[in-house]
């Protein structure tokens, strides 16, 4: 007579359960380690603490690999190394280069020396795309045997929530240190501290430097805007966006931005009514465009929020796009003319997240009760553009807190949960979970980044997970 595993560390769930078919072995019998209980079951897939089993009906079984006999554990990990091999194979094939279609020119590809610097710089906020999307290859797969090297270690970054900029073997950040902000570089090579530059007020840093050839833009907790050359520190010219501006931040966390380079502009969010979003000459501070915005709105509050512009072409029309205290908005590129604006997603505490940009598609979130995650279509009217929602979710259902969005292929993995980071993956264009995790090794939100066909959630304990970008599971 065969018995259901009924040891307390085995879950036989009650729910349906799809498998996944490139996984999926054959059905066979399970034993539990102390050889008393027995199931027959297929193995569908292991996340590196619980295999998943599925039933003949369907139903799904998960229990650490620990409790299984040790023959059932050799199949398990014989199996999870076929699946490895199998994937790294078709990552492999997809990365060939597709060869010139018909009547191009080999010229016509991006040359050595721009992919070169997209995949050894990281030169702005979330990378080259401002997508969090690295393009380093063969990097290691599993973090379950040996971990990552240690490659050196540095003090006197300061204190505050800003993140790195890398460009030409420097790295870049800002940090609260000896009671002031600095805006700091160190060597990629040893972590050596190369110079410092104060920006002029006391806080901790929430922004993160921008690098642009030989000067790199920051912007401090009040508001201090300053651009520096990268090799000596030397102020090249400086800006606040209160005093110069009228800028404010929707909330009382200071400002946050990470400003973003788009040919001889510089753009930035100071948040004030009549200079939302600002363009200013990147080699000398003067004013191009100011884009004014009126104060008053259904949700969320007047002022800057806490992500970063981005371009998108949606529409056909050349835009930078932010979430700001009421919400998404969006500009013209040439005239910094206002275009359409969200409101929906806005919260009235802190709305964080940089959106996803993705062809005519933009999708944004934020988090706390009050927010909630949305995908909108930009349609072209007449040379302007304005949008269409295609679907909303509220904040219980799909909110990204902080630590922001990937997307990659068809679907988009982000850290779900107010304070939570819980990995999570849908659907970009129906919003449909694929997939989702409870609480795993960190605490608290995470940061992501992907590279090489994995999730990077970096956890605000300071605990990194390694997690596979697939919307299969």
């Amino acid at each position: 007579m065969r018995q259901i595993l009924s040891f307390v560390c085995l879950l036989v769930l009650s729910l349906s359960f799809v498998s996944d078919s490139n996984a999926q072995e054959q059905l066979r019998t399970w034993t539990d380690s102390s050889g008393k209980f027995n199931v027959e079951a297929k193995f569908i897939r292991y996340d590196g603490k619980q295999v998943v089993l599925a039933k003949p009906d369907g139903k799904a079984i998960r229990l650490p690999l620990d409790k299984l006999s040790e023959e059932d554990q050799k199949y398990v990990k014989a199996a999870v190394a076929k699946l490895r091999a199998a994937r790294k194979s078709e990552k492999k094939a997809k990365s060939v280069p597709a060869p010139p279609a018909e009547g191009q020119m080999l010229d016509d590809r991006p040359s050595t020396s721009s992919t070169s610097r997209q995949k050894n710089d990281w030169y702005q906020w979330r990378g080259p795309g401002r997508d969090g999307i690295s393009g380093d290859k063969d990097l290691m797969e599993s973090w379950e045997s040996k971990k990552p090297k240690l490659l050196w270690s540095a003090r006197g970054a300061g204190r505050g929530m800003a993140s790195v900029v890398i460009a030409d073997g420097r790295i870049f950040t800002l940090g609260k240190r000896d009671g002031r902000e600095k805006l700091i570089a160190f060597q990629q090579s040893d972590g050596q501290e190369i110079w410092s530059a104060d920006l002029g007020q006391d806080g901790e840093s929430n922004g993160t430097p921008t690098v642009d050839g030989e000067h790199v833009y920051a912007v401090g907790l009040k508001g201090d805007l300053i651009c520096c050359k990268t090799k000596t520190g030397r102020v090249v010219w400086q800006k606040n966006y209160a005093s110069d501006f009228g800028g404010k931040m929707m909330s009382e966390w200071g400002f946050s931005e990470s400003p973003l380079i788009d040919g001889d502009k510089l753009i930035c969010t100071p948040g004030g009514p009549r200079a939302m979003i600002v363009a200013l000459n990147k080699k000398t501070g003067e004013t191009i465009w100011k884009t004014p915005m009126r104060p008053g709105g259904e949700r969320g509050t007047d002022g800057a929020g806490y992500a970063s512009v981005v371009i998108s072409q949606g529409g056909g029309v050349k835009q930078y796009i932010t979430l700001v205290g009421r919400g998404l908005i969006s500009v013209d590129a040439k005239s910094g003319k206002p275009l359409w604006q969200y409101e929906k997603i806005a919260n009235g505490t802190a709305n964080v997240p940089t959106p996803i940009v993705d062809g005519d598609f933009v999708f944004c979130s934020s988090g706390y009760g009050d927010g909630g995650s949305a995908l909108l279509k930009l349609v072209g009217r007449r040379g302007s553009v304005g949008i269409q929602e295609v679907y909303y979710k509220p904040a219980r259902d799909l909110q990204n807190h902080h630590g922001g969005m990937i997307k990659i292929g068809d679907h988009i993995y982000m850290g779900h949960g107010h304070n939570a980071g819980f990995p999570m993956c849908i659907e970009m264009k129906t919003g449909r979970k694929s997939w989702e995790r409870q609480r795993g090794p960190g605490s608290g939100s995470a940061a992501v980044a992907a590279a090489d066909g994995h999730l990077y959630f970096r956890y605000e304990n300071g605990i990194m997970a390694l997690i596979e970008a697939d919307p299969r599971g």
